[in-house]
């Protein structure tokens, strides 16, 4: 008898793991749905002729693909020049951020200094302003220099720290046993070959998911270009998709290809560092 009833336990809480994993399964699969479906459009629209685009009912796939629009797209305006300023901005965004945020996020975290925490308290408060807050006074202090006009609003700042990244590193070094750095200074070492030589080696997660939100932050960046750049020849590609798009002529068949374009560098990058980006998320939040 009691064989039986832990039989019929166990088979019945076998059966509710299975339906709880079921109900797991098919809501990631709707929510998974919610971020392939608009792709998937976007991909298929980039390939349908001007007609096709809003037809009633929907066709989901084209019915002649239309090479020609990335052919007009790469032609309709200066894309390569475009994508190669693009890519500078986004190198030195890169650069600044890892170099600036892991310098500064270590003497908050390993460095014992007075009114560490005030400091800190302050760079995290500067979070809560939105860019329209100070972009006015940036665009002034920049015109003063003489700045306009150039890459130095976008590339030079980055070097300066962001405080959402020196926030993310901090928590990162935070999570390090304390243990290594104070048997390197034990050893002698400096605190800069600390820094180089334990510190680093050991934050890659925490490097690329700040490289990746980098990334992101300039490659989609519209608002900025748009402001400081004030010259054809330095645009970007989001400047560039908004020169496609006027009120008299959308020109979709053209947009849809460069948002292809657009969106494959960020899904490429995330899946091959994915890896380091989730760990570097989880192991950011250890400790406060």
């Amino acid at each position: 008898m009691e064989h039986a009833v832990s039989f019929r336990n166990s088979l019945t809480s076998r059966v509710f793991s299975y339906v709880e994993q079921a109900i797991l399964y098919a809501l990631l699969i709707i929510i998974s749905a919610c971020f392939i479906v608009p792709f998937f459009w976007l991909l298929s629209c980039s390939f349908k002729q001007p007609s096709e685009l809003f037809e009633v009912p929907i066709r989901w796939m084209p019915r002649t693909i239309q090479f020609e629009n990335y052919i007009r797209m790469f032609t309709y305006f200066p894309f390569l020049r475009y994508l190669r300023n693009t890519l500078i901005i986004v190198f030195f965004n890169i650069a600044g951020s890892i170099l600036s945020g892991s310098v500064i996020a270590y003497g908050f975290a390993c460095l014992n200094w007075k009114g560490r925490d005030k400091v800190f308290i302050i760079v995290l408060i500067t979070m809560i302003l939105p860019f329209q807050v100070v972009m006015v006074p940036l665009f002034i202090l920049f015109q003063k220099i003489g700045w306009i006009g150039t890459f130095l609003p976008l590339t030079v700042t980055c070097f300066f720290g962001n405080p959402f990244y020196i926030f993310l590193m901090r928590q990162f070094f935070l999570s390090l046993p304390k243990e290594l750095n104070q048997a390197a200074r034990i050893d002698g070492a400096s605190e800069f070959r600390i820094f180089a030589q334990i510190a680093i080696p050991l934050s890659q997660p925490v490097l690329a998911t700040v490289a990746i939100f980098a990334f992101l932050r300039t490659w989609n960046d519209f608002i900025g270009p748009l402001i400081f750049l004030a010259s054809d020849r330095l645009y970007t590609l989001s400047i560039g998709a908004q020169m496609i798009r006027s009120n008299l002529q959308p020109n979709w068949e053209l947009l849809m290809p460069l948002g292809v374009v657009m969106v494959l560098p960020v899904l490429i990058i995330f899946f091959l560092m994915q890896k380091y980006f989730i760990q570097g998320i989880a192991m950011s939040g250890i400790k406060g």
